[in-house]
């Protein structure tokens, strides 16, 4: 069946149409027959699209919403002449990414009213990503009708399996009760689908799997999956948690909130934005938020806060990493995956540099070579702890999760 995987972000749409099911599952023939990213929604957008065995097709054009944006991408998907999507009904089902199911969704789930209704509730806990993913899901019964089966993927959801010791503040009990004020963890499709491949490499049952995962990207985070499960991850009740990202602080005091507000005489969502939108990477260094700009002003301009700024980036991963291993007692292999960690070989340098005493044992020659959407190995033959890069593909694991879904509603 051809799978629709669609990625609503807060300003941009990911997707790819994949023809899969259950035989090519098993036997990783997934086919890829389109993909396409739209950026800067709500601007000048910048539009991306690709068909199997075709040019790729690159335009800016005006898009003042995600409605807008849907409609480019079903309009393209209709007229592309795409190999085995003569028309939109050659869709046979769409997968979408939720970032936030709360505690009521622990699982993947095809949606219904009372589906899309949950999701709303949800909104609260994710105010910038459940509105456009719902955007995302009534468009696209619109667009193909109710006859065409529509599939929530739910980023929380990898984390559910998380225990209790894990997931739970130092607050109040009844708090949590009251609230579910807890950690929830994202970037779920990326460790969910990291897993799944480091099982496929290495040939071993997915509850074997026990490995740390590193989604370094414009959001960083970093889990602990424990024989297949996460067991611990970075972010936490929103995705500001944990490694300090693109424009996120990631951990800090939480006293920082009321004594910012008082001293800058900020209400308390402008000091959210400012912990979102104008920290990380972006605040220390004043320069910008892209690793690769930092990495040239510190090495060739010798600016002293973009390096400190990549400084701090890698030193916070060390730590997430270092504790992690002391949470599962040691781990197989550690996987570096996002922008940054499948394209900076002198972060994951960095990194590794301060992992010697765990066993890591880093091949330069490899690691260097390692960019560009490669696969492999970065460690030496004697490398106790083992170290991938591993590029994730979140509509994979989508379009997989979807086929699933259906799957078992058939059987």
């Amino acid at each position: 069946m051809n799978i629709l995987a669609l990625n609503c972000g807060s300003t941009t749409i990911k997707f790819q149409i994949i023809e899969t099911d259950r035989l090519r599952i098993a036997a990783d023939r997934d086919r890829c027959l389109a993909s396409g990213l739209i950026e800067h929604i709500g601007d000048s957008a910048r539009i991306t699209l690709e068909a199997e065995g075709r040019p790729k097709e690159s335009s800016i054009e005006p898009l003042a919403d995600y409605r807008a944006a849907i409609d480019r991408i079903f309009a393209w998907i209709a007229c592309a002449g795409i190999e085995g999507v003569r028309s939109l009904r050659d869709i046979h089902a769409v997968g979408h990414r939720v970032v936030h199911g709360g505690e009521r969704f622990r699982d993947h789930v095809l949606i219904d009213q009372a589906v899309l209704a949950g999701i709303e509730d949800c909104v609260e806990l994710a105010p910038l990503h459940n509105p456009v993913n719902l955007k995302g899901i009534r468009a696209a019964v619109e667009l193909l009708g109710p006859g065409t089966p529509q599939v929530a993927v739910f980023d929380t959801a990898f984390h559910s399996t998380m225990p209790e010791a894990s997931y739970l503040y130092g607050l109040p009990y009844e708090l949590y009760e009251k609230h579910g004020i807890r950690r929830y963890g994202f970037h779920g499709t990326s460790h969910q689908y990291l897993a799944d491949r480091y099982a496929r490499m290495r040939g071993c049952a997915p509850q074997a799997v026990n490995i740390i995962t590193l989604h370094l990207g414009g959001g960083c985070s970093a889990c602990a999956i424990r024989q297949g499960r996460s067991h611990i991850t970075s972010m936490g009740f929103t995705p500001l948690a944990g490694l300090l990202m693109a424009t996120r602080a990631g951990d800090l005091d939480p006293s920082l909130i009321d004594y910012l507000a008082a001293k800058e005489g900020l209400a308390p969502p402008q000091v959210e934005a400012l912990l979102n939108k104008q920290s990380g990477l972006l605040g220390i260094s004043g320069l910008t938020s892209d690793m690769r700009e930092l990495l040239h002003a510190a090495t060739e301009d010798g600016h002293h806060r973009a390096a400190l700024a990549v400084d701090m980036f890698c030193r916070r991963v060390r730590h997430y990493i270092g504790a992690y291993l002391a949470e599962m007692d040691g781990a197989d292999a550690l996987l570096f995956s996002g922008g940054i960690g499948e394209n900076a070989p002198e972060v994951r340098r960095r990194i590794c540099g301060g992992l010697s005493w765990f066993g890591v044992a880093l091949d330069d020659a490899r690691n260097a070579a390692t960019t560009g959407g490669a696969c492999g190995e970065i460690t030496t033959g004697e490398s106790r702890l083992k170290v991938y890069v591993v590029p994730t593909n979140e509509e994979l694991l989508i379009a997989r999760e979807t086929a699933a879904i259906l799957d078992a509603g058939k059987s």
